[in-house]
């Protein structure tokens, strides 16, 4: 698997290949992006040579080889084939999507002027239904012309996959006259879904967005905006701690989290209830814990997720958003009649929307895990008519197949269709979910984080688009740690442009906005939701950026660590502890640290692999091996995260035949290809690798031996304390960050 993987729609790279890593398109710092980028490929070598004094450049080999006897490179090679992520790392064929789409018929414009010169009906006249224009079609059945053409001029973009109306500004025409947005005639308000509206009073929905308390409301917002909060901590598990942070002008919550045993403690539209209890019931016991929080609209940051409790956390993120879209959609629908009923009588002010109509927006990495959070909402609405449902699954849904050899992660996230650009809308009417609707009269946006960055900063001004990003109320990132392997930049990005005024109006009716997206307040009130195997300071910056005027909690997980599955090998696992007083400073001093008083020692030795997390110092230490004097006499290869599959045989086979004493292998390199490395015999991690399964993972896959030969060597500074706890675990850290002593040894 390559990290820079995908099907490039309409010509884009292909897996291994990718854009230059000045490329603002995915990957890290900026490099390539799985669904293909512009400039020159990154992917066989990184730039190797220095620029001299004098301003010369000078040109140096990326690896050392020295000749031994030993078999020849071709029977080498074959040896370590069967370990080699062949298909991932190959290349495949752009898939072209031909879908031909039939444009809507328009109603007819002059039955419409003459619609407006009648007098308006009394109000015990019913309101006749706006004529709808497409054919019924039978329940679950597939609609081909779904879409409609773009505005001339416009085109999508190579390598992305983005509906044809995503962007058409004709989609103005699909607003109502009551100046609400674009709902269809059958959305017509049906008492049979408003068996809970006695508990309207108590409703999340009611308090947080459409209601909320006048009183209470100036100094939540005012706490959130200073950043005044106070912090509760709940024991929820034997290995897990809930951190809880509310603004200091709210109630005491802490005696109220573990209230929902079941779907039936939530309030739900009755159009949810039956089918929710069928495909969801009980709670487990994550979802008790996050169910309280999560429809109550306080931020979450979950940070256990594994492949077995993915279902029940995706599950739960999908009843809350269709739960929201359709009380927010019934709130315009009722508004809209009782403007209509008025007959110009004066009625209160009512504001019940946003800018835009989209309302949730669902980050994932993959589409596999898109079409999952697809298969989720299909199976809670229960919906009798689905549009463009072949399609997308064409386009999304691939068939998983089964890879014993590789760890369960792996599979879940690389498994099926794993192209990383996308950006799809789901739109609800009563009883019809439609896909690839037009953004602007969508209700749920389905995106990666490098789809969506590629219509923020397209390089055409005029393709250039993040209004329907403006009222966003409920967001839900799913995958965000292998976002983060890939380049949380992305991520950052699409949250630094959501809930901020458009650009244009879109045909919005400015006297039914809410409040907060008029006076720029609309953050305060958007729940963000993100789900993770682990935490990074990258994901801990953008929680702690969340101000939600309803609080936000933590899930955290008390770690046992790494260190103690290895107990049975048998091996030393020494932990060097260096002094960096600031994060700004840390690369430098590992780097210092690392040539001078960990690489003297591994001079004589062989089979020595150095595992690099991060690419930047993958390239300085490449760098200096190429080129000091220390290091002239050591053999040494390099896979790094844009080696292909060529790249990679060579420096395995040279490795393993000890043609290569040092092996340098990076972060990325292993989360995308999972390489098994035959001939190591110490590992030394230049710094603590992100997931305590990659640490498993490179340890268990060494070589059997004795002495000095075997090994395990880790750098680590104050700054590494969320990595290093998944390592050592929860009850080690502590000491090994702040305790005596720098150098710290387990068997």
């Amino acid at each position: 698997m390559a990290p820079i993987r995908g099907r490039a729609r309409g010509g884009g790279g292909s897996r291994g290949q990718g854009g230059s890593r000045g490329s603002s398109r995915g990957g890290r710092g900026g490099r390539g992006g799985r669904g293909g980028g512009k400039g020159a490929s990154a992917g066989r070598d990184a730039r190797s040579g220095i620029r001299t004094r004098g301003g010369q450049y000078r040109k140096f080999d990326s690896q050392r080889v020295k000749d031994i006897e030993s078999k020849s490179d071709g029977e080498s090679a074959d040896e370590v084939d069967d370990d080699v992520d062949q298909s991932d790392g190959g290349q495949d064929e752009a898939s072209d999507e031909d879908d031909e789409e039939i444009p809507a018929p328009s109603a007819k414009a002059y039955s419409t002027l003459l619609a407006s010169f009648k007098p308006i009906s009394n109000g015990d006249e019913r309101t006749s239904k706006r004529r709808k224009l497409e054919s019924d079609v039978s329940a679950g059945s597939n609609v081909e012309h779904g879409g409609t053409e773009l505005p001339e001029g416009s085109e999508a973009e190579p390598g992305l996959e983005v509906d044809e109306e995503s962007v058409a500004e004709n989609d103005l025409a699909e607003l109502d006259e009551s100046g609400g947005h674009a709902l269809e005639g059958d959305d017509e308000h049906d008492a049979a879904d408003d068996l809970d509206e006695n508990a309207s009073m108590l409703d999340p929905f009611e308090l947080h967005f459409a209601d909320p308390d006048d009183n209470e409301l100036p100094s939540r917002l005012r706490d959130a905006q200073a950043g005044k909060r106070r912090v509760e901590l709940k024991r929820v598990s034997h290995d897990g701690t809930l951190s809880i942070s509310l603004p200091e002008s709210a109630p005491a919550i802490i005696t109220q989290v573990d209230r929902h045993t079941s779907v039936a403690d939530v309030s739900l539209k009755q159009k949810l209830v039956d089918p929710s209890r069928k495909h969801i019931g009980k709670f487990d016991d994550i979802q008790r814990v996050m169910s309280p929080h999560l429809f109550e609209y306080r931020d979450l940051l979950i940070s256990n997720r594994t492949p077995s409790n993915a279902g029940s956390l995706r599950s739960l993120a999908c009843l809350h958003a269709l739960n929201h879209v359709l009380k927010g959609r019934d709130i315009v629908l009722k508004n809209t009649a009782r403007l209509a009923r008025s007959e110009g009588e004066e009625v209160p002010e009512l504001r019940d929307q946003g800018f835009t109509r989209p309302k949730v927006l669902i980050l994932t990495e993959t589409r596999q895990m898109a079409a999952k959070y697809a298969d989720c909402i299909v199976d809670l609405f229960a919906p009798e008519q689905q549009e463009n449902k072949q399609r997308f699954k064409d386009t999304f849904d691939e068939v998983v197949i089964p890879r014993p050899n590789m760890a369960e992660d792996y599979t879940e996230l690389f498994g099926g269709n794993n192209d990383n650009n996308f950006l799809t809308a789901l739109k609800f009417t009563r009883k019809t979910l439609k896909y690839f609707s037009a953004f602007y009269s969508s209700d749920i946006i389905l995106a990666s984080p490098l789809g969506l960055r590629r219509i923020i900063e397209n390089p055409d001004r005029r393709k250039r688009d993040h209004d329907f990003l403006s009222s966003i109320e409920l967001c839900i990132v799913d995958q965000a740690d292998a976002m983060h392997m890939q380049n949380w930049d992305n991520v950052s990005l699409v949250f630094s442009h959501l809930n901020l005024q458009p650009t244009d109006l879109h045909g919005c009716d400015i006297s039914r906005v809410r409040h907060a997206y008029l006076d720029g307040t609309a953050k305060h009130f958007r729940q963000t939701v993100l789900f993770s195997a682990c935490t990074t300071p990258q994901m801990l910056h953008l929680y702690n950026s969340l101000a939600n005027i309803a609080g936000k909690a933590r899930l955290t997980t008390t770690y046992a660590g790494a260190i103690t599955s290895l107990a049975d090998l048998g091996i030393k696992q020494t932990f060097s502890r260096f002094s960096s007083p600031s994060p700004l400073q840390d690369p430098d001093i590992r780097f210092k640290y690392f040539t001078t008083a960990v690489l003297p020692s591994l001079l004589r030795l062989t089979g020595t692999m150095v595992f690099i997390p991060s690419y930047f110092d993958f390239l300085r230490i490449r760098n200096f091996f190429a080129t000091s004097d220390l290091t002239s006499n050591i053999a040494f290869g390099a896979i790094h995260d844009y080696s292909d599959v060529s790249s990679q045989r060579r420096a395995r086979s040279h490795f393993m035949n000890g043609r290569h004493s040092v092996l340098l292998y990076t972060q990325r390199a292993h989360h995308f290809f999972r390489l098994r490395l035959k001939g190591v015999e110490r590992v030394v991690f230049y710094g603590v690798p992100d997931s305590e399964i990659f640490y498993r993972e490179l340890v268990e896959g060494m070589e059997e031996g004795e002495g000095e030969k075997k090994g395990v060597r880790v750098l680590f500074g104050k700054w590494d304390g969320l990595a290093l706890e998944r390592i050592v675990g929860s009850k080690r850290v502590g000491r090994l960050i702040g305790g005596k002593g720098d150098v710290f040894e387990f068997l």
